[in-house]
């Protein structure tokens, strides 16, 4: 009897669990704005739809895979209480094939048509060969050909048959540029499928409320595999004109969801680097035999190469490649390839990409190849849900190039401009575009333009002969921390040309900006030296050695130029050895340095030298490297 009511309980309590399930309700989300850091970006989103009485979950399906849990924040405009706020991975969300990839398959599919067209022409052609080999006797078996005939069936025979194997040629060529291009085409529409085939997330919110109504809600949230990198154009058309600086956004994101027509803000603030103060470590100091120096750094002026995975050696499209410490960065091409402008300092290079390993490299060449681990992890995260649990591989994006907007042709007028505002908050500034922007989750790079500066500018030549015999055009900025700019890569334009890359460093702690133009070969430097003035003599105990070096300048351009010109004697850092400087021409010697300078200006067609001269003395029993 007892076991009988514990079972019609037991019933019972199922009975009432199961009619009393909390209800669930779908409501259609939209992207209104997207902050975008250099690293990540913050989606904020409105839904609105109806609720039940009582208790009830309100999803918001299609979100992002890479949403952050915990920065997750909802907003409620209604008479409800949000009880509380989780996301969890949807699996089962259908995602539609896109009208790229509808794009790409009708591409595969014309050249597969033009290919059977050629197939046919080459079929044609074999049974013209096969033709004029069957009838190449001439004359018949019985009486032969005279020499004349024969040189005309030669002559018809040769040109007839080459214009064969020409056209042969030439069409075997071109199907295996298409079989070529249709596996660049599979490959991608392979990888656009199976990211979209991967699993969305869900925000889960859990609602109370007195009766049935409306609800409104503000959703905000951080995402990862988006982000920015400031890129600059510098235009001077000559060195009486204001320069003109061009802000720019390089703007990435691969985050498995489209924002289509969203309110743009660019921020400096990086959410993924810590916040916490650092500690100071104990200094210890020990004898030089014992303490181990970190060797300097090369700088290589730029790097290049190619990130790709490690199991099979495909180029990785679409992996963000940083200077680490920097705000300097860029995403590789559809073939893994990456160049980068270096500033001074530079040493390690940051790599990652979804589904690797990041991972972080020394800058030992010019050119870099990076190969990346699969993360394992990240590919085979495991996820419970409601009906089970299910494997999710990373989302893998693709690269088709660069994309710029707000750009003409040569022969219509200019695009107006984008219309942006700058915001300084407590510890970021923001700049805020207020047109509408559309940017595809696929990786390609996206080049915003968010301001134009008309700035006023005093321009100079600098030279270091000894190290590089170009005259470099510097453009001074005063009163530039009113820009906002970061340290990024900048495009340089002198008198209409492109000039050449370098970095404007907006994290310079001068009061004057100075942003190099690239050279100018119109200005002419040499350094030699001159031997008759260098000699090693002995005098007592001790060696002195003398050196003389004469530096000419020339101004081959057709206005007065100024010139800071750089050049140095050694520096002494032993008792024993003592540097003199003598004649310098009238340059300025820093003594702790050793580095000397002149300010020359030189009208149209002048030239002018620099001398300086120094001497070494040390023990004989020593030696020193003076060349």
């Amino acid at each position: 009897m007892q076991k009988l009511s514990f079972l019609l309980t037991f019933c019972l309590i199922s009975f009432f669990s199961y009619t009393q399930e909390i209800k669930e309700s779908t409501f259609k989300s939209e992207i209104q704005e997207v902050t975008v850091f250099l690293s990540g970006a913050q989606v904020f989103e409105t839904s609105s739809g109806q609720i039940s009485a009582g208790e009830s979950f309100i999803l918001i399906k299609g979100l992002s895979p890479y949403v952050d849990e915990k920065s997750i924040q909802v907003k409620g405009m209604g008479d409800f209480t949000i009880q509380a706020v989780n996301k969890r991975l949807d699996y089962l969300s259908e995602q539609k094939t896109g009208e790229k990839v509808k794009t790409l398959q009708d591409s595969i599919l014309a050249i597969q048509r033009n290919q059977s067209i050629e197939m046919a022409r080459l079929e044609v052609l074999k049974e013209k060969s096969s033709l004029l080999n069957a009838n190449k006797n001439i004359g018949g078996t019985q009486n032969g050909a005279s020499l004349t005939e024969l040189k005309q069936a030669m002559d018809f025979y040769d040109a007839e048959l080459m214009k064969i194997k020409t056209e042969e040629l030439k069409i075997q060529a071109n199907l295996q540029k298409e079989n070529e291009e249709m596996n660049r085409l599979s490959n991608q529409i392979a990888a656009m499928q199976e990211s979209a085939n991967e699993s969305t997330s869900e925000i889960r919110i859990r609602v109370k409320a007195e009766r049935a109504g409306s609800a409104t809600l503000e959703i905000n949230y951080l995402v990862a595999n988006a982000g920015w990198y400031p890129k600059y154009d510098v235009r001077v058309k000559d060195v009486s004109s204001p320069l003109s600086l061009t802000y720019k956004a390089e703007v990435y994101q691969n985050t498995g969801v489209d924002w289509k027509d969203v309110k743009l803000r660019f921020s400096n603030g990086n959410p993924n680097q810590g916040g916490q103060i650092p500690d100071l470590e104990k200094w210890e100091l020990n004898f030089a035999r014992l303490t181990t120096f970190n060797p300097r750094s090369q700088n290589f002026g730029s790097v290049s190469g190619k990130v790709v995975d490690a199991m099979n050696g495909e180029g990785i499209p679409g992996a963000t490649v940083m200077v680490r410490g920097t705000t300097i960065g860029t995403v590789t091409d559809i073939d893994g390839n990456y160049s980068l402008t270096l500033p001074s300092g530079a040493s390690q290079l940051s790599v990652s990409f979804i589904g690797y390993q990041p991972r972080d490299i020394a800058i030992n060449s010019s050119r870099v190849n990076i190969s990346l681990q699969e993360d394992t992890m990240a590919l085979e995260e495991i996820v419970v849900v409601g009906y089970g649990t299910q494997n999710k591989k990373a989302l893998e994006g693709k690269v088709s190039g660069v994309k710029i907007r707000g750009t003409s042709s040569l022969n219509s007028s200019p695009a107006q401009a984008l219309e942006t505002s700058v915001v300084e908050n407590q510890t970021t500034v923001e700049i805020e575009v207020a047109e509408p922007y559309s940017i595809k989750s696929n990786g390609e790079k996206t080049l915003v333009d968010l301001k134009n500066y008309q700035v006023d500018a005093s321009y100079s030549y600098s030279v270091v002969p000894k190290l590089d015999n170009d005259a470099f055009l510097i453009a001074e900025i005063a009163d530039w921390s009113q820009y906002s700019l970061l340290e990024g890569e900048s495009n340089l334009y002198f008198e209409d040309g492109f000039v050449g890359r370098s970095i404007l460093n907006g994290s310079s702690l001068q009061d004057t900006l100075e942003i190099s133009m690239g050279r100018d070969r119109s200005i002419v430097i040499q350094r030699d030296k001159n031997d008759e003035f260098s000699k090693k003599r002995a005098i007592g105990s001790n060696i002195t050695e003398s050196r003389e070096y004469v530096i000419t300048v020339k101004n081959n351009k057709s206005q007065a130029v100024t010139l800071n010109v750089e050049d140095q004697i050694p520096v002494s850092v032993n008792s024993d050895i003592s540097v003199e400087a003598l004649n310098l021409s009238g340059g300025k010697l820093d003594a702790n340095t050793g580095i000397m300078t002149w300010t020359i200006t030189l009208q149209p067609g002048a030239q002018q030298e620099l001398k300086f001269q120094y001497e070494v003395k040390y023990p004989k029993r020593e030696k020193v490297i003076l060349d």
